[in-house]
Formats: C-alpha cells, sequence, structure tokens
C-alpha cells in the first residue's frame, strides 16, 4: 500500500469515527417504553475497531514518514513540520498586516491620528514567498507520497 492510500484510509476512520459518535448519541438515550434506532452496543463494537483501526494507521504513517527521506537534507517528518511551520507563520503574519491596514476615520482634527508600524509591502512579500514555498514543498510531499510504499 502506498502512503497516499494509507493517508486516504486515515481520512475515512476519522470521518467513520465522527459519524459512530453521532450515532451513539442519538442513541444514548430513548423514551420509556421505546427501543433505540440502533444498538448502542455494536454501534461501540463498530468504534472500537475503527479506532483500533486508525491508530494501526497513524503508526504505520509516522513510523514511514520519520523513516523515508523526501530528498538529500530532510524526512518527511521534517517537511511535514517544516510545512506546519510555514503555515503558522504566514497566518501571524496575515493577522499583522490585518491589523496594521486598519483605518480609523477621523472626525475631527482633534482626534488622535493612528499610523502603521510596520512596512506592510515588504511583510506582503514575506507572505507571498511563504505561501509559494508552502505550495512548492506541499507539492514535493503529496507526489513522494504516491512513490513511497507504507512501512
Amino acid at each position: 500500500m502506498k502512503l497516499a492510500e494509507a493517508l486516504i484510509l486515515r481520512a475515512d476512520c476519522q470521518k467513520k469515527i465522527e459519524q459512530l459518535r453521532l450515532r451513539l448519541i442519538r442513541n444514548a438515550q430513548v423514551q420509556e417504553g421505546e427501543t433505540p434506532d440502533e444498538k448502542p452496543e455494536q454501534l461501540l463494537g463498530e468504534l472500537e475497531t475503527t479506532i483500533n483501526e486508525l491508530t494501526n494507521l497513524i503508526k504505520q504513517i509516522n513510523k514511514t514518514n520519520s523513516l523515508t527521506n523526501l530528498d538529500e537534507n530532510m524526512t518527511i517528518a521534517d517537511a511535514l513540520a517544516l510545512k506546519d511551520g510555514l503555515l503558522l507563520r504566514k497566518s501571524v503574519y496575515n493577522s499583522l498586516i490585518e491589523n496594521a491596514s486598519l483605518r480609523s476615520d477621523r472626525y475631527s482634527r482633534t482626534e488622535i491620528k493612528s499610523f502603521s508600524t510596520v512596512n506592510i509591502s515588504e511583510l506582503q512579500s514575506q507572505i507571498d514567498r511563504m505561501a509559494r514555498d508552502y505550495r512548492l514543498l506541499d507539492t514535493k510531499i503529496q507526489q513522494s507520497n504516491w512513490n513511497i510504499d507504507l512501512i
């Protein structure tokens, strides 16, 4: 099985677990004299099986990511950490730009004038570079996922 296939299965398991959670909640209580639409015991059994499957997939995915080189300088796990860092950095820079570029209308000359303390155009250029680096790294990771066998 390829790493990408395992990632798809992981997402499927996560969705199934969420659906089972909702089904369990819907069937947790009934009025006196009524029966639940589904038996909670069966749903719990299915939940346990799915969680075990998810746990095994995650272990295999993590092992594969940490033992497989994306290129000569980093493993897939390193690349994923770098990708997360880029996304976080970009998010903070975006928030900074949004707040630095807020305009406050002054209704008279006596009101306090505010101005930006950062160079918005330079920050935007940095964000654009981060977005490009993120896309390139993500593409490289995605491509490798279809070429690497799950350990």
